[in-house]
């Protein structure tokens, strides 16, 4: 074990007793695009803190009823007419363009006007943080990572980039001054945080519309690994890139498949699409662990948190408890339906790592069935830059179909299409549908005999439901 974390909590907590003096006196806070799932980790904490939130987005979504539930009000509109002026903060987020109204008007202004990274810089100054990065794996680690903490009753803050199944929110307060942040690599925003314990689960090529090279990608996590304090902690991916770059006092590497690696499981075994393992780390041994959770690279992720967790010196049995008792995150592997006959799995894959760990988890665990995939693929830019590797990966399952380009902040790219996507895959069963025509699809086959997978990290989630309608499933 590292050091007596508990001491160091409280020191930090001393120290900054008056950590939130930045923000004390806010009184209303105004987000523009409070949907997005960091966004909207932020609205609840500040509605939690009996501060007036209110907010801006596109559309509206389960994230954003749920927020106007608990009492946020949000609209929809760019509407100069419909926002607040006696706000004492704004925050938007990278993704919301340059040229929004809202977003020039309260800068015109002269509103205090914060990127959300700024924000949760500033919360977190005071806290002894965890934070968790990677271009994927980051947020079903995260999301363990919190549970692990809470559920052994050791407590923390948790801003997540997914809805956790087992308590159905992206975000949750604790006396204790702990932090567990999913911390973005997009825009660098992860750059503004200061860990005293990191993760880092991958760095593959991703966001090149922001970084132009992988190797600038990789400059920058080596960056976040110099952002963890003095006498702080890495766990790190075994085999990542740039490893022997990383800049900390102590690193722990982990590994689903190497015993090399300073954390690893032993005795992995599959049961109807759970997992029974062990985990050595550091020599010492946590025997009996369950993960009720499909796919082995979430076995990998589950490594991670647990190595979070025996460091701060929550109990093996408490540990193996929090564990089995995960539910996983709303759209990471996610069961719609798992029975002996059909299931139907819906994930947030929008990387072909991604989407290689998907295929490939799903697979094993259902060797027997028929994969089908329907995936939408996420920014022009992402599918350009990317295109052989989504070709291979897709290439897993046994069938495809391809939605449009979802392309969220982004213009078209001439000649980038679905399509270009079909010409890289040497599968031939493959086809490019609109949401119209997949589900006169999802209403003529057979779902028995099947996982059915849909992926992307755009608005393919309101399909599901009526996928799942169609083919006649019911949860």
């Amino acid at each position: 074990m590292l050091k007596n974390w508990t001491s160091v909590i409280q020191l930090i907590s001393y120290s900054v007793a008056n950590k939130m003096i930045a923000l004390k006196d806010i009184k209303k806070i105004y987000f523009i695009g409070i949907g997005g799932i960091g966004m909207s980790a932020l609205a609840r904490y500040f509605h939690s803190q009996q501060i007036e939130v209110s907010g801006y987005d596109k559309t509206t979504t389960p994230l954003t009823k749920a927020l106007e539930e608990s009492g946020m009000a949000v609209h929809y509109t760019e509407d100069l007419n419909a926002i607040p002026k006696d706000v004492q903060l704004v925050v938007y987020t990278p993704a919301i363009p340059k040229e929004h109204a809202e977003l020039v008007y309260y800068q015109q202004q002269g509103y205090e006007v914060r990127k959300r990274s700024e924000v949760l810089q500033i919360i977190s100054e005071g806290s002894f943080n965890i934070c968790i990065a990677g271009t994927h794996g980051k947020t079903t680690t995260t999301t363990m990572v919190a549970h692990l903490l809470r559920d052994s009753g050791y407590g923390c803050n948790a801003f997540l980039g997914g809805i956790s199944v087992n308590y159905n929110t992206n975000f949750w307060s604790n006396q204790r001054n702990v932090c567990v942040i999913e911390a973005d690599e997009y825009d660098r925003s992860f750059l503004r945080l200061s860990p005293d314990v990191a993760i880092i689960t991958s760095m593959d090529a991703d966001h090149l519309d922001i970084y132009g090279t992988e190797e600038a990608l990789q400059d920058t996590f080596v960056q976040f690994s110099e952002k963890i304090k003095p006498g702080g902690l890495l766990i790190s991916k075994y085999g990542l890139a740039r490893e022997k770059d990383f800049k900390t006092d102590k690193q722990l590497r982990y590994s689903v498949s190497d015993n090399k690696a300073d954390v690893y499981p032993e005795n992995i075994q599959m049961h109807n699409g759970s997992y029974s393992f062990d985990v050595v780390i550091d020599g010492d041994r946590i025997e009996g662990l369950t993960l009720h959770m499909g796919g082995q690279h979430n076995v990998e992720n589950s490594i991670a948190a647990i190595t979070v967790a025996y460091e701060l010196g929550i109990e093996k049995e408490k540990i193996k408890a929090a564990i089995a008792s995960f539910k996983g995150v709303k759209r990471r592997f996610e069961y719609i339906r798992k029975d002996s006959d059909t299931i139907l799995i819906d994930d947030y894959a929008h990387h072909p790592e991604e989407l290689r760990a998907l295929l490939t988890g799903a697979k094993s665990l259902f060797p027997d069935k028929k994969c089908v995939v329907v995936f939408q693929p996420h920014l022009y830019s992402r599918t350009n830059d990317l295109q052989d590797a989504f070709g291979e990966s897709l290439d897993i399952a046994d069938e495809v179909i391809l939605l449009p380009i979802y392309p969220a902040r982004e213009l078209p790219i001439p000649g980038v299409s679905s399509e270009m996507l079909l010409d890289k895959m040497k599968n031939q069963h493959k086809q490019v549908l609109s949401k119209e025509d997949l589900l006169k699809w999802a209403s003529s086959v057979d779902p028995r005999g099947k996982v059915i997978i849909t992926a992307g990290a755009g608005d393919i989630d309101a399909l599901v439901e009526p996928i799942g309608e169609k083919l006649g499933i019911r949860n």
